[in-house]
């Protein structure tokens, strides 16, 4: 894996139908806002080959939304990435990474944010953006990595959505 993109689902509705969090959709915003920052993201060139989606259906709306501006990514589904832990996401990502230079993960806070924080710091990111990161990762944000030949992130991007 040569890149790794991160964004975090969009806003989603309080509540479900069926009363269980998993089953919480995208509000209206977030639909809005995972459209925009996948395409903002397409805009500056980053185009994963494989994104793995928490199957929530908060996280598979925030991946419909951006979906149209990739249109060659393969899109898988896994079961742990729901409300996962940063190093399991770490882990997917880096087996995905072995086949797929840039992947992208659609998938949940603290995990997501948590990985972003770790890899800043990993990379020695200037400490105003380790601390931006710690004060906030909104919903439809997204951290983008590059990683060196021994596998060492470099920050790449750090992308909020317009509000």
């Amino acid at each position: 894996m040569d890149r790794l993109i991160l964004l975090r689902h969009g806003k989603a509705e309080s509540d479900s139908d069926s009363g269980d969090d998993f089953d919480r959709r995208l509000a209206p915003r977030g639909a809005r806002e995972s459209a925009d920052m996948g395409a903002r993201l397409a805009d500056m060139g980053f185009q994963p080959q494989v994104v793995l989606v928490s199957p929530a259906a908060r996280a598979k709306g925030t991946w419909e939304a951006a979906q149209p501006a990739f249109p060659g990514a393969e899109t898988r589904f896994l079961d742990h990435l729901y409300h996962a832990d940063s190093e399991t996401i770490r882990r997917a990502a880096e087996d995905a990474g072995q086949a797929a230079a840039t992947v992208m993960m659609v998938g949940h806070n603290p995990g997501m944010q948590e990985l972003t924080i770790r890899l800043l710091q990993e990379g020695a990111a200037p400490a105003g953006l380790v601390a931006k990161a710690q004060r906030n990762f909104p919903t439809a944000a997204a951290a983008v990595f590059l990683f060196d030949s021994n596998g060492r992130p470099h920050f790449d991007g750090l992308f909020y959505p317009d509000r």
